[in-house]
């Protein structure tokens, strides 16, 4: 193990202090394992000289090397022995990673917790949509409306233009399957069963989700981070009545008006496709698609849409309100709040199916 022997000034300062620091310097990036500093000459030091020696000592800790003194006399002994435990600091040593059943812990304790604010969050929205109006408690219809308007109004065009392209798509790859079959006709039965059942309750909801769930998230976990959420408590105002009672049941209202029209959207993106590129004549398909449509199948679609709804508003202010930190976290929630909705809305899916599917047939 090499050793470098630093000789300290007789007056160390600032100054000073700073040349002795370039000199360690020097000697660590010429391999140096030990420093050794000879404070023989020195006869004064002041607060900086000794924030010199600390920073040299903490950089040769992080280095792994070992730094020591000696020959420090009088005045200087006294300053030396104050500043030792510091100098002699040992580096903290990493935290150890936790093992395999304390991290199933940790996240079986964090799902709990986080599953109970969810259920409580649940029964509270439960209460103050569809009990406490009834008892004369209040209901902010102001803020349906208006929240009925952002989520159901605004969302027509895209909603309508992504069902268009889908219908259109599924026609288009469909045709060229039955082409060989001379079955192109059926692919007005298959447009109209596949939307009525699940494709535009499916796609208009990750839609919805993507656009409404992610401005639900932004909008109360900007509040709660703007301690907006804490004022209206302090107020003595319920903070779900106030704010998740008007998104819950004007998306509860708006969402399958939007799932009719995408229904709608699609099964006209399959017709573009049949009449204009399949060459049939609009009155056959027409008839075709009309035939198709079966009551049982469109209660399919439209039933799911009010789990859809009450998915996607309710993880979308779950999330809101249990944001951390500053703009970061706002952003993160946001994000988190739209994977769940869509994790969500397919779980839903797979339940209606193996029910409507299984066991009711």
């Amino acid at each position: 193990m090499s050793e470098t022997r630093l000789t300290a000034p007789e007056q160390l300062n600032n100054a000073t202090g700073a040349q002795l620091y370039e000199e360690a310097k020097r000697a660590w990036r010429a391999g140096a394992a030990t420093l050794l500093l000879d404070l023989a000459p020195t006869r004064d030091m002041d607060s900086l000289g000794g924030a010199w020696l600390l920073k040299i000592a903490g950089d040769m800790r992080r280095r792994d090397g070992e730094f020591k003194w000696e020959g420090h006399q009088e005045a200087i002994a006294d300053f030396m022995t104050m500043l030792e435990p510091a100098l002699q600091m040992k580096p903290k040593k990493p935290p150890k990673p936790p093992g395999l059943f304390d991290s199933f812990t940790d996240t079986l304790v964090n799902f709990v917790g986080e599953f109970g604010e969810f259920m409580g969050l649940c029964v509270d929205t439960l209460y103050w949509t569809a009990v406490a109006p009834f008892e004369g408690r209040g209901f902010r219809f102001n803020a349906f409306m208006e929240e009925a308007h952002e989520m159901g109004v605004r969302a027509v065009r895209i909603v309508c233009l992504m069902n268009f392209l889908l219908g259109l798509i599924i026609a288009m790859l469909s045709a060229a399957q039955v082409a060989a079959f001379g079955m192109q006709i059926y692919v007005a039965d298959l447009i109209m069963i596949g939307f009525a059942r699940e494709l535009a309750a499916i796609m208009t909801a990750v839609v919805v989700s993507a656009r409404t769930g992610a401005a639900i998230a932004a909008e109360i976990a900007t509040m709660k981070v703007q301690e907006e959420v804490d004022a209206l408590r302090g107020m003595g105002i319920n903070v779900v009545q106030y704010l998740v009672t008007p998104k819950v049941a004007a998306l509860i209202v708006v969402l399958p008006c939007l799932v009719t029209l995408g229904l709608v959207s699609g099964v006209a993106g399959g017709a573009l496709w049949g009449v204009l590129v399949l060459g049939f004549r609009p009155a056959v398909w027409y008839q075709q698609t009309l035939g198709a449509a079966y009551m049982s199948d469109i209660m399919q679609g439209m039933l799911k849409t009010f789990f859809f709804a009450i998915a996607i508003a309710l993880i979308g202010c779950h999330n809101g309100l249990r944001v951390r930190g500053g703009s970061r976290g706002v952003g993160l929630m946001t994000t988190r709040a739209v994977v769940m909705d869509i994790f969500m809305l397919i779980c839903i899916d797979i339940v209606f199916a193996a029910i409507f599917y299984y066991w009711l047939e």
